[in-house]
């Protein structure tokens, strides 16, 4: 190609240059009116909702603040058919995908959201009307698709129990996966009926018409703690409703999850595991299996503790730490299997053995075994702990009655035991006076 030609062509690129910018100077003024119109807001309303599966909804006015960007200050939408039941977006910035035409959507390849809600929740796919189309369909776009969402502090809530749940203040991150979304979440706190508020490191989950399938989702008691709760697990959505769920714990302080009335009583910290499936979320149809220890465990002035120990006369008693406390858990409901119990606080006492719960019917037997010098107080100890093994005295205790009114054999015996010695009897009874007034008198 000789030089004249390239000059032909270098004037041609010019001239296609200024007539673009010529054009893009004539159209850019009337493409913001376009966008900043309320036909444009409208047809952008109904096209989101139609791509996030909302019957409607609503923007605050647009604002374009480049070629491709544009701003909202709201966008709101409420009865979604799908995975998100709501939506309250503020904050919002958009960047468009002109290419995305070719595929016949509306992209927008980003949107940035300062702060919101999104409900969420499971869903029966329902089949959906496909109204009638203007003959210019085929050339038109045909829904708003979302490549990335994301949200700084956002709340992602669902209802558990009858009861507000969910991700409070966490950043939220939503991608399309077909026809759904698949959500990521870090930070913030995760908060739910029948459990601690609990801080959120991350999580990742897909609410599809079959299935929620959770990822993973990484709980801790603080964001300091080096505490941490795994779960990961599959839950029908449709016509199959199974569940199907792992849960790993490391070192979790129990304070938190105790009843008030315990937590100045008991510490520790838990590590276990626990498998749950089920026909469905129900506790009815639950069944499923794990194992809990607790290290670094102490029982501190509880009145039964403190009891015990006066009638003893070992102070020790009161203050337990423990060596060893572990279980294994084994439940098909109603029914719940607690096998390989271990307590210990070496030198003082072990528990060993198992438990049977049935509704609230209680059964299980339960080896005790005692150091001898803790027995000392008892007449004949030896009539009730018959064995001696491991440096301890032992006796086994059968149990019965109900959850909320638990019997055992052992007391029965060992009042018996006492009714035939008075003069013991006597010198307890001492024991507690003497107690009882020392504590009118604030002594210790």
């Amino acid at each position: 190609m000789g030089r004249k030609t390239w000059r032909v062509v270098a004037i041609a690129m010019a001239g296609a240059l200024v007539a673009g910018a010529s054009m893009l100077a004539w159209l850019n003024p009337r493409l913001t009116r376009y966008i900043e119109s309320d036909p444009f807001r409208a047809k952008l309303e109904q096209e989101t909702a139609k791509g996030l599966h909302f019957s409607g909804g609503n923007y605050a006015p647009i604002k374009r603040t480049s070629f491709l960007t544009a701003t909202s200050a709201e966008f709101q939408a409420q009865n979604g058919r799908k995975a998100m039941r709501s939506m309250n977006a503020r904050g919002i910035t958009a960047k468009f995908n002109p290419f995305g035409v070719f595929l016949r959507r509306w992209q927008l390849d980003e949107v940035r959201i300062q702060s919101g809600q999104v409900g969420i929740q499971t869903y029966t796919p329902q089949p959906e009307p496909s109204p009638a189309k203007p003959w210019y369909h085929i050339v038109l776009p045909e829904r708003v698709y979302l490549k990335r969402v994301e949200s700084e502090p956002v709340d992602v809530t669902w209802r558990f129990r009858d009861k507000p749940a969910g991700f409070f203040g966490t950043r939220l991150l939503i991608t399309p996966h077909g026809g759904d979304f698949n959500y990521q979440a870090t930070g913030g706190m995760m908060k739910m009926a029948l459990m601690p508020d609990l801080h959120l490191r991350q999580t990742q989950m897909l609410i599809t018409k079959k299935s929620l399938t959770l990822y993973h989702l990484d709980l801790a008691p603080n964001p300091q703690s080096d505490g941490a709760i795994h779960l990961e697990g599959k839950a029908g959505t449709g016509d199959d409703r199974s569940v199907d769920c792992k849960i790993d714990i490391k070192r979790v302080p129990i304070e938190q999850w105790l009843p008030p009335s315990w937590k100045e009583h008991f510490t520790g910290s838990a590590t276990g595991n626990v498998h749950w499936t089920g026909k469905n979320p129900k506790l009815e149809a639950s069944s499923g299996n794990g194992e809990l220890h607790l290290s670094d465990a102490k029982i501190d002035n509880l009145p039964f503790l403190e009891k015990l120990a006066t009638l003893t006369q070992k102070k020790s008693l009161a203050h337990l730490r423990l060596n060893e406390c572990g279980l294994d858990l084994k439940w098909s409901y109603p029914k719940i299997d607690i096998s390989n119990i271990a307590i210990e606080e070496k030198g003082k006492f072990r528990i060993a053995g198992k438990i049977d719960i049935e509704q609230k019917s209680l059964g299980g037997e339960i080896e005790l075994g005692v150091a001898r010098e803790y027995l000392d107080w008892l007449p004949k100890a030896d009539g009730i702990f018959t064995r001696e093994r491991d440096g301890y005295l032992w006796t086994t205790v059968h149990l019965s009655g109900t959850i909320d009114q638990p019997q055992q054999d052992l007391s029965p015996r060992i009042m018996e035991m006492i009714k035939e010695n008075p003069a013991v009897a006597l010198a307890l009874f001492f024991r507690q006076i003497g107690d009882a007034l020392k504590h009118a008198f604030g002594e210790e």
